[in-house]
């Protein structure tokens, strides 16, 4: 029994841990732990104390070992991900390297504004030891170490230096997890000694505490504006960003579409936001964007942008829009809801749209409307032409089509570096609501695998009848594999799509986009490499215990992801694709990329001058 005045002794980790496993969330009716368990990675910098209070916990918060930090940290971002950002998974790392490994994971994060929890080691806070093994030391500030360079990626970070400080520490951190507004990675750093030390804790301090995710009210004044705003509109769009989802405001969204008679386009975050086939989704907008959504951005005169950052890639720069639109942002952070003169609606997305539709009376001119299906008829049959397959080579289009063809409407859908977030992007046809996950905020080489690892371990808590299937290019596995490895350990059964075209190829086709030849992207173009070959990844996979197999054309790959599905363990299909034909090239807005300004290559300042003449479209911020 607990008394108002009993107390607990234990140590620093203990602690914390103890506390995490007691914090709880209701989704869905039923209550779960919000840490999800965690990855780590033990050295002597956490195996000592956090190591022996994680073990005391083994079934409540299930520690998976992670085969690399960064990894770790691109697993934790796919798990929470797959939950909306509901839950997390926490990454522990020891001191130095292990830690610092751990950096592109947080960044990731921070990008994506999805939560995780980093326990990492730290540096000995008497400092009698000093310096220690892996210690970087900072000659004019002995405070100042590895774990400060986490500081620009999170958004919490602490350093504990005395046991009582978890009191306050912890709850900060998972206030900042999950909140809307604030959501992305906190960090805590743990010097080896002060794990160790004890305290006597109010024992209500561990009590069973449920959580709720906030949902915050948009203010009636921003809400009157952004209706009157519309209701003037005569070419209305919405942007559709991840964000909806988050605030599982899907169903939101296409009731207010459908009321209202509002065409709606999709980030590359916010894909599946909408079924392909929903007669007012237009597809996906900007540079990796679809014919149709960038027409309708080139007319529209509102746009009403919900749960989105409002990236580049979604903006073409800036330049995929009128002028003179008028944007209005409904978002969670203020800091995203005013971008370039938005009229903001900062608030819950689900709740925004109910209170605008309430506000708003009026609907799309039927000319509006006709114009948006006629544009996605046509961006339809252009990518039906694309998938499809015959006497032509392989690509990154045909594989996704085949798949598009044979997965299960629930199965999830990973992709994040090189060509293939644009190809998936473009040529998807979403089967159900949030099945796919394109990492394209950070855009990371090696999230491929890992994240869909992660991202599977929180399907099987949901759906674990489902797959999880990644697409991954040679050069992202060539970076990051060893989660298949993790997932056969693991019994995270996986579905990994390894297109090989040779290297960087989408680096290559950006290379000879701006005038440039050929140079360090494609193996065959390395001065460095005297006789390119390629790597046996079939037979690399198998080595880490994967059912793997090659084929030779979207035909055989049909074939072979048949067997992958009913396989019950990790599969990996390996299929060469063009390194220069196939890829989609319709679809595109301009990019804004620094291009040479003086250059002795004719060809280089052709493109310059070519690429810098588009610039006249672009929105200065208004």
């Amino acid at each position: 029994m607990t008394t108002e005045n009993s107390t607990i002794r234990l140590t620093t980790a203990q602690a914390i841990i103890r506390w995490l496993s007691n914090q709880f969330i209701e989704i869905d009716g039923q209550e779960m732990r919000v840490c999800g368990g965690g990855f780590g990675i033990f050295g002597h910098g956490n195996v000592t104390c956090l190591g022996e209070a994680l073990n005391e916990v083994r079934e409540e918060l299930p520690l998976y070992r992670g085969q690399n930090e960064q990894s770790m940290g691109f697993a934790a971002a796919g798990y929470a991900k797959q939950w909306l950002r509901q839950r997390f998974m926490f990454c522990t790392a020891s001191a130095g390297p292990g830690t610092a490994n751990l950096l592109t994971a947080s960044g990731l994060a921070h990008a994506n504004r999805l939560p995780m929890l980093m326990l990492c080691g730290d540096t000995f806070l008497t400092r009698l030891p000093d310096p220690v093994l892996q210690q970087m030391e900072n000659f004019n500030d002995p405070t100042f170490g590895v774990n400060d360079a986490f500081k620009p990626v999170v958004r919490y970070w602490d350093r504990i230096t005395h046991p009582a400080q978890v009191i306050q520490s912890l709850p900060n951190a998972l206030a900042t997890l999950l909140d809307p507004a604030d959501c992305g990675p906190a960090f805590l750093g743990l010097p080896q000694d002060v794990q160790g030390w004890t305290y006597d804790y109010p024992a209500k301090f561990f009590m069973k505490k449920v959580h709720r995710i906030r949902r915050q009210a948009a203010d009636s004044a921003e809400v009157a504006d952004a209706a009157a705003a519309l209701s003037k509109a005569e070419r209305p769009m919405i942007i559709a960003g991840g964000g909806v989802q988050y605030a599982q405001a899907t169903a939101e969204l296409a009731a207010f579409a459908e009321k209202h008679k509002i065409p709606v386009v999709e980030t590359i975050a916010g894909r599946a936001n909408m079924m392909a086939t929903h007669p007012l989704n237009c597809g996906p907008i900007g540079v990796t964007g679809s014919d149709s959504a960038n027409a309708l951005a080139a007319q529209a005169d509102v746009i009403l942008a919900v749960g989105t950052r409002l990236q580049d890639f979604t903006t073409g720069s800036w330049t995929a829009f009128d002028q003179d639109a008028q944007f209005i942002s409904i978002n969670a952070a203020r800091h995203d809801a005013g971008k370039h003169m938005s009229l903001p609606v900062v608030g819950d997305a689900k709740l925004a749209l109910e209170a605008l539709d309430t506000a708003l009376t009026v609907s799309t001119p039927q000319s509006w409307l006709d114009f948006a299906q006629e544009e996605r008829a046509k961006w339809d049959a252009y990518v039906k032409d694309n998938v499809s397959y015959g006497n032509r080579p392989n690509s990154y289009a045909q594989a996704i089509g085949v798949v598009n063809d044979l997965c299960d409407p629930r199965d999830r859908i990973v992709a994040a570096a090189g060509g293939l977030p644009a190809e998936v992007t473009a040529n998807w046809r979403t089967l159900d609501i949030s099945t796919v996950d394109v990492e394209f905020g950070f855009s990371c080489m090696g999230y491929e695998i890992a994240g869909a690892w992660g991202a599977r371990i929180a399907q099987s808590e949901r759906e674990p009848d489902q797959d999880t299937i990644t697409f991954c290019g040679d050069g992202s596995y060539l970076m990051l594999n060893s989660d298949i490895y993790s997932s056969v350990l693991s019994r995270k059964k996986m579905i990994v799509l390894v297109l090989d075209n040779g290297g960087f190829a989408v680096i290559n086709k950006l290379q000879n986009n701006t005038g440039n030849e050929s140079f360090n992207n494609l193996l065959e173009d390395c001065p460095t490499i005297p006789e390119a070959f390629g790597v046996d990844f079939a037979a690399h996979a198998a080595s880490m215990g994967a059912t793997s197999e090659k084929v030779s054309n979207p035909a055989e790959l049909g074939e072979a992801f048949k067997r992958a599905k009913a396989s019950d363990k990790t599969y990996v299909i390996v299929m060469d694709v063009d390194a220069y034909e196939g890829w989609t090239t319709e679809g595109h807005a301009w990019w804004e990329v620094g291009t040479p300004h003086v250059t002795e290559n004719a060809k280089v300042r052709e493109k310059h001058l070519e690429i810098e003449a588009e610039r006249a479209k672009q929105r200065r911020g208004v």
